[in-house]
């Protein structure tokens, strides 16, 4: 039996060194994500999902525990049954200072998994200890003593051989009378434009229609908003991917979400392609009737 799934990512580490946050960074890149999973069942785990788009296309990143002796046995046994199946496999450890680890779990006032009876300290030595031999037949290990987030996960992808993609940038038309977006992450307001619905052979067009463009690029102020704004959203775009956002959500609003709101979306949406950008524009409001 040929397995269509192209990868498989195994993550382990020590306990609070971010393996939660590997695996979260890497179903953000398309992977199938599993958490906690026994190795022994990762080779099961792959039949089963022969026929899910989502681990065939891109793979399954499984976060394994590897503390107990047993599951330590199955997951070198696991990994090269993995590879004699053709599935390409690595193993990504995850690693941190005693020092940074100590003040995570007296941060978060969680107990660490083997130190019953034991000091904080002393459980994490303990399980250092313990995965010695998994630290050192890791494929990649990635410390992540001082690491903010964003670092850490470009640090994985790079690591992992995949690049830090830059947000999809979506730019959506709406009218302010029919409520603003709830999950915007920025709103422009275009009432301030000139109304094309006020003049008697537009109002029945939309901002898509060439004649409500040139009506609108009549007027400096609206060239000179154009640039600005591309300006702005075309910095912002760059510097999301950093904060590991996969999308900017830019909202344009004018009164009835037809004319000014939809023009402004097109155009600002066809500069942001041509500068590289993946760039969605809808429009809410556009069909929503042109009343004046």
């Amino acid at each position: 039996m040929v397995n269509e799934s192209r990868e498989c990512i195994i993550i382990t580490g020590m306990s609070g060194a971010g393996k939660s946050s590997a695996l979260n960074v890497l179903e953000d890149q398309g992977f199938y994500a599993i958490d906690n999973l026994p190795p022994a069942l990762l080779p099961q785990l792959f039949d089963i999902l022969e026929s899910n788009s989502t681990a065939a296309e891109k793979g399954v990143a499984a976060v394994v525990d590897a503390r107990s002796e047993t599951l330590l046995n199955d997951l070198a046994q696991v990994v090269a049954k993995l590879r004699e199946n053709g599935i390409r496999t690595k193993i990504i450890f995850i690693d941190c200072s005693n020092e940074d680890l100590v003040r995570r779990f007296e941060t978060t006032r969680r107990r660490h998994p083997m130190a019953e009876g034991l000091t904080i300290l002393q459980g994490i030595e303990t399980e250092r200890a313990r995965l010695n031999n998994i630290i050192k037949n890791a494929d990649i290990v990635i410390d992540t003593t001082g690491l903010k987030l964003p670092d850490f996960k470009k640090r994985l992808l790079e690591a992992s051989g995949m690049s830090v993609e830059q947000p999809a940038v979506i730019i959506s038309s709406f009218g302010f009378k029919y409520g603003a977006p709830q999950d915007a992450d920025f709103i422009i307001d275009a009432r301030f434009l000139p109304n094309p619905n006020y003049v008697d052979e537009l109002h029945s067009l939309s901002g898509k229609d060439e004649a409500v463009l040139n009506y609108l690029h009549s007027f400096p102020m609206f060239g000179e908003f154009l640039s600005r704004a591309d300006s702005l959203f075309g910095y912002v775009s760059s510097v999301y991917g950093d904060t590991g956002k996969k999308q900017l959500h830019i909202c344009v609003g004018c009164t009835g979400g037809r004319h000014r709101s939809v023009a402004v979306a097109e155009l600002l949406g066809s500069y942001l392609r041509s500068s590289g950008k993946r760039v969605r524009v809808q429009h809410r409001d556009i069909d929503r009737g042109n009343l004046r």
